[in-house]
């Protein structure tokens, strides 16, 4: 029997029932119900702006997003975003899901903190986007019914969670602060990680190997 929350229909599928279960282990609350709610808002936004857009990969695109910040699948030498869409491409490629379609969601995850770009590409790419920054930042809530976000909010409770994701950033990146570099992810880890010093891209260029 499928679930609708604020009207949006979460897809019945043995997929998204599998990618559900998959996230639900590995991930705290926090992280879970961020994921949900990133779907509905994400879902929301492609029906106002009327996208044609594949539900099953969205869903998968907005549960494994920050899945690279989870001691089960983070990694030490590359970014977390990378780290899920990895996971998440494996996933769907195992579940029998088209190259072309496993890449849309490859891009999705990999590029949600990476502003503007996204909402040049797949309809699902930009929607992940669109639910992250939904969440995280606010951005477009006044765009979001009362009603249905009440709604969202209720089954997917968001206490103290300015706090609590930005603890989760620090922690999913300050062992790996290389990889921060150029991405927003600096910013968390300048202000919460002591001794973290953000490179600077004009020093790189001038201490690059080059002689002039």
């Amino acid at each position: 029997m499928s679930t609708r929350i604020a009207d949006i229909e979460i897809p019945d599928s043995s997929l998204v029932k599998a990618a559900t279960d998959l996230v639900g282990e590995a991930a705290p609350p926090l992280l879970f119900d961020h994921s949900r709610r990133v779907f509905l808002f994400g879902s929301l936004a492609g029906i106002r702006r009327g996208l044609d857009y594949d539900p099953e990969l969205l869903y998968v695109g907005a549960m494994f997003h920050d899945l690279g910040l989870t001691e089960t699948y983070r990694t030490a030498d590359q970014r977390f975003e990378i780290d899920g869409a990895d996971e998440a491409r494996r996933f769907l490629k195992e579940h029998g899901v088209p190259d072309d379609s496993a890449r849309i969601v490859w891009e999705a995850i990999a590029l949600h903190t990476t502003p503007e770009v996204p909402y040049h590409m797949a309809p699902e790419i930009a929607l992940v986007t669109t639910g992250v920054e939904a969440d995280v930042l606010g951005i477009g809530l006044g765009e979001i019914p009362e009603e249905a976000l009440a709604e969202i909010v209720a089954a997917h409770p968001r206490p103290d969670f300015k706090r609590r994701i930005l603890a989760a950033f620090t922690e999913g990146n300050d062992y790996r602060p290389r990889t921060t570099f150029g991405n927003v992810n600096a910013d968390v880890l300048e202000r919460f990680a002591p001794g973290f010093v953000r490179p600077n891209f004009v020093e790189i260029i001038e201490n690059s190997a080059w002689p002039e």
